[in-house]
């Protein structure tokens, strides 16, 4: 499996690499370092009323994926970099300190689309294309496996998905709380 993936990994470094591609995929991922991006739109939304809950769905989702993938999955896991398998490789960016399964710019990416789509917010469409591509600037980076990046958008999606259902049983159970509470007082 390992081979296939460098296999992979490999062929994007002999046949995408540009110089124009060099200058942005570093960018672009940036966008994502701490998931920066994501959490800029969660602020954005809920400081706008009518998109309030959305930007708490977001929220909820991102917190979840730094918890899943961060606290949880990666020192689990324990998965070493590709560029620590193959330091022939000339980075773009500086080595990450962490490990490399799963992906946590595009679990985070994801997670906001899912939070986004569960929503019916017309965003996920751009948050989409940017998550793409965010997940693809890991793989160009040579920081991630296929298949890091592949567990991170599945993990991110499920995440989105999930903070969506949480938030909406919160609610349902705090409604309940406040009707059994004033049918308790009288």
């Amino acid at each position: 499996m390992r081979a296939f993936e460098l296999g992979i990994l490999n062929w994007i470094q002999a046949n995408c690499r540009t110089g124009l591609l060099d200058a942005v995929m570093p960018f672009v991922s940036a966008l994502c370092n701490h998931g920066e991006i994501w959490i800029a739109l969660a602020v954005i939304l809920l400081l706008i009323r009518r998109y309030r809950w959305t930007g708490a769905v977001l929220a909820l989702a991102l917190i979840l994926d730094g918890l899943c993938c961060n606290v949880i999955l990666k020192p689990l896991i324990a998965r070493v970099r590709p560029c620590d398998v193959n330091a022939a490789v000339t980075l773009l960016v500086s080595r990450p300190t962490d490990w490399s399964f799963p992906s946590g710019h595009t679990a985070a990416s994801f997670a906001a689309v899912g939070a986004l789509l569960t929503e019916k917010n017309r965003l996920w469409k751009p948050a989409f294309a940017l998550a793409v591509l965010i997940a693809f600037s890991r793989l160009y980076l040579y920081l991630h496996w296929p298949s890091d990046v592949l567990a991170g958008a599945a993990l991110g999606t499920t995440l989105g998905f999930a903070a969506g259902r949480l938030m909406r049983w919160v609610e349902k159970e705090a409604g309940r709380s406040r009707l059994a509470g004033r049918e308790g007082k009288t």
